[in-house]
């Protein structure tokens, strides 16, 4: 069983809070750099059709200034293929999008919009860009994700995190089972299996044990800690968890 698990820092809601007001503060770009120095593996933002969160211009500076991965994240528009072939970031990962939704709700369905989608990712993938589907933790997206030649898919578990914070734990333990299973299924079926949404300190552990997930992708909560503790302190206690949770999985393996 392998113990690796990488952690992905998005930093759009950065961006979210300096577009409330206007002007260049906070910079996204400074906290990507932070989240690099406090132990990320890579950086991912949210370039929406709509700009709230990060913006053209972020996207080019963090181009520039970033040593780690980026993984851009976007709907499949004309608009957006254009802009990740213009720049190739390490990873471009296709979400859904609606312009009237707080955040991404629910995962991509790569079934239905499968003609849709194998255009943008042979288009990237000829461009040597990684290509991921951020989907439900269903073996129906599985399989339709690897049919069109993605690598990689993130898993959402935004249910199994709202089902924690509404205290209900048998849904909760029923969500984190359908991550689990989808994740040995994903792995099985050669796929790389990443994950997350809306994932806290009280949540991270038991989908970091998950030894086929080898990398979880956190935002929102991350951010909002900044302003309580500082970014820095925020990531390393995430990571630490996240380690933790993954070295006392290894453990019980094998013992």
């Amino acid at each position: 069983m392998s113990t690796e698990l990488r952690l992905g820092v998005n930093v759009d809601h950065v961006a979210t809070i300096r577009n409330a007001r206007g002007g260049g503060h906070p910079d996204p770009v400074r906290a990507a750099l932070a989240a690099a120095q406090a132990g990320a593996d890579s950086i991912v933002a949210h370039l929406r059709e709509d700009r709230r969160h990060v913006s053209d211009d972020d996207l080019v500076r963090l181009m520039e200034a970033l040593d780690l991965p980026l993984t851009l994240e976007m709907a499949a528009t004309d608009e957006m293929l254009d802009i990740a072939l213009r720049h190739r970031p390490e990873t471009v990962c296709i979400v859904p999008e609606r312009r009237e939704e707080r955040t991404t709700e629910g995962g991509l369905d790569v079934a239905a919009g499968h003609n849709h989608l194998v255009r943008f990712v042979d288009a990237l993938s000829e461009s040597r860009v990684i290509v991921a589907m951020f989907i439900e933790p269903e073996p129906r997206q599985l399989d339709a994700s690897r049919s069109i030649g993605v690598p990689a898919v993130e898993l959402h578990t935004g249910a199994y995190c709202e089902a924690v914070i509404a205290g209900n734990d048998a849904l909760a333990a029923q969500e984190l089972e359908r991550i689990a299973e989808a994740a040995r299924y994903g792995a099985e079926i050669g796929m790389e299996i990443h994950a997350g949404h809306g994932l806290t300190f009280d949540t991270v552990g038991p989908v970091a044990a998950i030894e086929e997930i080898v990398e979880l992708n956190i935002g929102h909560f991350l951010i909002g800690e900044a302003i309580f503790g500082g970014l820095e302190s925020a990531i390393i206690r995430m990571r630490s968890l996240m380690d933790l949770a993954r070295a006392e999985a290894a453990g019980s393996v094998s013992a």
